[in-house]
């Protein structure tokens, strides 16, 4: 767990403080047309954790997608949503794919940050247990331990709002336990908890030790933007050539994890190779069932109108940053366009 969540800290003061900190980072200078071919450019990228519901963008890497669009991926994990964002906000990633709400906050205070594309369109969550049965009504919550990720994580998000829309008081009627980020199931399975609100792998894993799925996130919310392209506009400002070959990438990237379901079940393996293939099979299985990765990484109104109704209602944002405030889908139009 950072330093900042151990802290107590609340986000939008760290928000503020990195925002305002961040001012004058410029990315450095792209090396498109013929140079391509002999020098990528270096891109250092930020995931908030390792996790399946980003396999388009491990698909654009094995399958050699954003090296074609001349781009060198360093990509790292962060350990959450707010960490991811604070990487570009500090100048030690280019891009980072998280939750896009922090971008929104970093705006309502001043600071900058756009989206300029969708990774996963659906929530990738799943109710998975040991001792419940599938239920569909939240109000068979009641009385029940939940883990997830801590607060500003979006899986705490979810539950957070499902619970309380359901009518259960939080801390008398149901509970939520918070663990690291990725350590949810294996909170479950140890006993701390009757729910894991968790994402895949970890989901098939579990199912390998005998829990199941018992509730399904990605349907009950609907079309969603659970992960965005966070981006300073410093970096759209100084070097769009990237920005475009990054998104352009991203595109061509979900479109060959739909299309090649082989294909992304090798990349997962490669990517996860201490879970049994079958196991990440699996896994694989289920995100393009539910649709979690985007189709496209254009970002629709719908699934963006989603989130923001979500953190509104949890008091996260102020709600005064408009959609074509934040969203940039210029260079989503032209991928499109040129992807065909």
């Amino acid at each position: 767990m950072s330093s900042f969540l151990r802290s107590g800290l609340d986000r939008r003061g760290f928000l503020r403080t990195s925002a305002l900190a961040a001012g004058g980072l410029i990315a450095a200078p792209y090396l498109g047309g013929p140079a391509r071919a002999a020098t990528l450019k270096t891109v250092n990228f930020s995931e908030a954790v390792h996790n399946l519901g980003y396999i388009n963008l491990y698909v654009g890497m094995h399958a050699g997608i954003f090296e074609k669009n001349g781009l060198d991926m360093k990509v790292s994990a962060a350990g959450g949503d707010t960490q991811t964002f604070a990487a570009v906000l500090g100048g030690s990633a280019d891009f980072a794919i998280g939750d896009a709400t922090m971008a929104v906050i970093s705006r309502e205070n001043g600071g900058p940050g756009e989206v300029v594309g969708t990774v996963v369109q659906r929530a990738h969550y799943f109710g998975v247990s040991k001792t419940m049965e599938p239920f569909s009504d939240p109000k068979d919550l009641k009385g029940k331990r939940i883990v997830t990720s801590p607060e500003p994580n979006t899986n705490y998000s979810v539950t957070k709002r499902m619970l309380e829309q359901a009518g259960l008081t939080i801390g008398t009627d149901a509970f939520i336990v918070t663990v690291n980020p990725g350590t949810e199931i294996a909170a479950m399975l140890a006993g701390q908890a009757d729910m894991a609100v968790a994402y895949q792998p970890s989901v098939a894993a579990a199912q390998a030790q005998g829990a199941k799925v018992v509730f399904d996130f990605s349907n009950y919310i609907g079309p969603f933007c659970n992960t965005g392209i966070m981006v300073l506009p410093t970096t759209i400002e100084k070097d769009p050539e990237m920005v475009q070959a990054l998104v352009t990438s991203f595109e061509e990237a979900s479109r060959k994890t739909y299309a090649d379901p082989d294909f992304s079940k090798k990349v997962a393996r490669a990517e996860f190779p201490d879970l049994p293939g079958d196991v990440v099979d699996k896994a694989i299985d289920a995100e393009l069932k539910y649709l979690i990765p985007a189709q496209s990484v254009i970002t629709k109104k719908d699934q963006w109108q989603n989130l923001m109704d979500m953190q509104l209602y949890l008091k996260n944002i102020k709600g005064t940053v408009s959609f074509d405030e934040i969203i940039d889908n210029s260079f989503a139009e032209k991928a499109i366009k040129q992807l065909g």
